[in-house]
């Protein structure tokens, strides 16, 4: 990453906010909000949110204490943007990974470098939003010509993302994506999710076998789910639940890798699987969109009190 790439817009100093600052941790740029209600911290690289405190509470979000925050690298925790295709491309739709031309996965939108568009603050609340411009530059692992804009809205009403994708070719687009949030528990086994019962989903460690689930979604042990379900959901965890609403979307993931896969990722404390539970707003398996020349699509999640 250049030294000019790292400095902020001229046209957004720090001087025309009374909230927001820009730090760097780690190597990475990054923008710090700190406003009387609630505290965020939002990377430039992966346009990753990685805090957000509301005045007198814990941090709604969790990131792994073995987190690095290295250019080129994707962070471990808070909200990972995966776009413009999610997990595998081998087990993505053909008309999504006949675009992709590389074996990563989740896309590269997750370790590119997004663009500050705008600050907005008020007594209530901060708006920041981010662009990527997935041009020629990306050419190499993606062939496609597309703007993602990517605006977050913090209050105590809750965090808000909106992500949407614009086709600029001049052919159809297909691609897909999702809001990787991971969220803290101080116990998995006594953590659950509420809103998916009879949901029809792919057990991915089932060899990609369709199920349907019943009740709530208990934690025992490596879970990796995509749930044919847009619908708001319940997150329960001892002494805090949250509610996540998703627009634009028809599917949801539920991930945790338990113990053993644990064991083998980077970043990635051994026992930290006891500690966290992702559910991620999506558009994955066959929830993925197909835009033609100048249309747009936008992928959002409120996560707010249960």
């Amino acid at each position: 990453m250049s030294e000019s790439s790292n400095k902020p817009p001229l046209f957004l100093s720090p001087g025309q906010w009374s909230f927001t600052r820009w730090t760097t941790i780690g190597q990475l740029e990054a923008l710090e909000v700190h406003h009387p209600l609630f505290e965020a911290r939002l990377f430039l690289q992966g346009a990753h949110l990685t805090r957000f405190i509301p005045r007198n509470e814990p941090d709604w979000l969790w990131l792994s204490p073995s987190a690095r925050f290295e250019p080129g690298r994707a962070i471990r925790g808070g909200i990972p943007i995966c776009w413009p295709w999610f997990g595998d491309p081998a087990r993505n739709a053909p008309e999504v990974r006949k675009r992709i031309k590389t074996p990563d996965a989740h896309g590269f939108a997750r370790t590119a470098l997004w663009k500050l568009e705008d600050v907005s603050e008020s007594a209530h609340e901060v708006e920041i939003c981010l662009s990527l411009d997935a041009n020629d530059d990306f050419a190499d692992v993606w062939n496609g010509r597309a703007l993602a804009l990517l605006t977050f809205n913090f209050s105590v009403r809750g965090c808000r993302l909106a992500l949407t994708t614009t086709n600029l070719g001049n052919e159809p687009l297909a691609f897909s994506q999702a809001l990787h949030t991971y969220l803290p528990t101080a116990d998995i086994e006594r953590s659950r999710v509420l809103g998916l019962g009879y949901t029809h989903y792919i057990d991915t460690l089932k060899n990609w076998e369709y199920c349907t689930q019943s009740g709530p979604v208990y934690f025992e042990g490596e879970i990796d789910r995509i749930y044919e379900s847009g619908e708001p959901l319940i997150v329960v965890t001892p002494g805090i639940t949250r509610k996540l609403t998703a627009v634009g979307s028809d599917s949801t993931v539920v991930w945790n890798p338990g113990p053993d896969k644990a064991a083998k990722l980077s970043d990635f404390p051994d026992s930290a699987w006891r500690a966290m539970l992702c559910v991620e707003t999506a558009n994955a398996a066959s929830d993925y969109y197909v835009l033609n020349e100048g249309q747009s699509h936008t992928l959002g999640v409120l996560i707010g009190r249960g």
